[in-house]
């Protein structure tokens, strides 16, 4: 059930993250554009690779890892592996940059065959406090049915007074790359703010949002008491994630965890505020005038740039325009 959730919301949050453009970069595009897009992807990942800097190689590094939308399995983990060598020189440059390190992590997790582990240690020294890197020794944990290690990993992630993702630094931080590379990309290419921003949320959004399978699957077998309670305190840390994703799926597992009715209603409720939150201001911030969507586009990057909880851009933006931060009668 709660997977089926899960996919569910990230859906919506899929269609919430591309609503700023008003329509898809693909679909904005004549069909020769459109077929020719995959191209320019890759030929700006390789730009990006030459720049050298940290912030154009990790940028590299995840447009490497999406590529085209379609292509065989072995493609994929083929680019899965270029794009964690891309990262991790990215990650030696910056040392001490979260969002680059978890991005590595991510796309180490995801790659066939490659270590996690001193990605992971890597995460963990960079954000202590940060019970998500723990995520993919988690799901190894998981894997291999280690029912001790996972109470282990649980205990650990539950420790943290924090669950970030880093999706709004990291589209910050490609969106920059994206913009000072220009010069040296394809001419057709991202050729205004608003597409600049539309990839960067989306490139984004595919590199650094992990799995929450092993999360869910841990927090369902809770037999022993002390798993349930590490998996509540979890739960709550997370609902104050950096990703509303991960703010939902808090909220998924503590309805799983509680049976009393009256704490399941105040539940559903803090999920269906942010629910309308993210609905809401993504459709208070698609501008009618098609000439006005790049700078649409810059003032929401603005608040990105200012704010890295995802659920804080969205209220600063209902505030902008003067919508309601909870919602209507009709939608309780």
């Amino acid at each position: 059930m709660l997977k089926r959730y899960v996919r569910v919301l990230a859906l919506t949050l899929l269609h919430a993250a591309t609503a700023l453009a008003g329509e898809a970069v693909h679909g904005a595009s004549p069909k020769g554009e459109a077929d020719a897009y995959p191209v320019w992807r890759s030929s700006a990942a390789r730009a990006l690779a030459v720049r050298g800097d940290a912030e154009s190689l990790a940028t590299s590094a995840a447009l490497t890892f999406v590529g085209p939308p379609a292509r065989t399995k072995a493609d994929s983990a083929r680019a899965a592996s270029a794009a964690v060598e891309i990262a991790a020189k990215a990650s030696e440059l910056a040392p001490d940059d979260r969002a680059i390190s978890w991005l590595h992590l991510q796309l180490c997790a995801n790659a066939p065959a490659c270590d996690i582990r001193d990605a992971a240690t890597t995460m963990r020294w960079v954000d202590a406090d940060n019970g998500a890197a723990w995520l993919p020794i988690l799901a190894g944990a998981q894997k291999d049915r280690d029912t001790i290690q996972v109470d282990r990993v649980l205990t650990d992630m539950a420790q943290g007074t924090r669950f970030d993702l880093y999706g709004n630094r990291t589209a910050v931080l490609m969106f920059d790359a994206l913009k000072k590379g220009r010069g040296s990309l394809p001419p057709n290419y991202l050729n205004s703010d608003l597409t600049r921003l539309t990839e960067a949320m989306g490139i984004a959004g595919a590199a650094v949002m992990p799995s929450f399978s092993p999360l869910i699957n841990a927090c369902r077998e809770t037999a022993a008491t002390e798993r349930r309670e590490t998996c509540l305190k979890l739960s709550k840390t997370m609902q104050r994630a950096d990703a509303v994703m991960a703010q939902l799926v808090g909220f998924a597992i503590e309805k799983r965890l509680t049976a009393d009715s009256k704490e399941l209603r105040v539940i559903a409720e803090r999920r269906r505020v942010l629910e309308w939150r993210v609905s809401a201001a993504n459709q208070s911030d698609t501008p009618l005038l098609p000439w006005l969507r790049n700078a649409r586009a810059r003032s929401r990057l603005a608040k990105m740039r200012a704010m890295p909880r995802e659920e804080d851009v969205c209220i600063a933006l209902l505030r902008e325009h003067g919508v309601p931060l909870d919602p209507p009668e009709e939608h309780r």
